[in-house]
């Protein structure tokens, strides 16, 4: 499988911050009607990573990680891939 489930726990504090602070720059990335700080933003993002409401996904082919909401539908389909 070219895709991956990361446990955040796989990350130096320093590595999460830098993925989380990458997927928060990103444009199009949307926090509702009310534009959020980077620091609450990034607030936001690590606790749903912490809570498992959020998860860390990193793609072999393209080299990329990319947060998901954990019931974002195109997670679930990658959770019923075969392992």
């Amino acid at each position: 499988m070219s895709v991956h489930k990361i446990p955040i726990s796989q990350l130096s504090p320093d590595a999460l911050q830098g993925v989380i602070e990458e997927f928060i720059s990103r444009n199009g990335t949307d926090y509702g009607e009310i534009e959020a700080s980077e620091e609450t933003k990034f607030r936001q993002v690590k606790c749903k990573l912490e809570t498992g409401a959020a998860v860390l996904i990193f793609d072999d082919v393209t080299e990329t990680t990319n947060i998901f909401q954990a019931d974002d539908p195109v997670f679930r389909k990658l959770d019923a891939l075969p392992k």
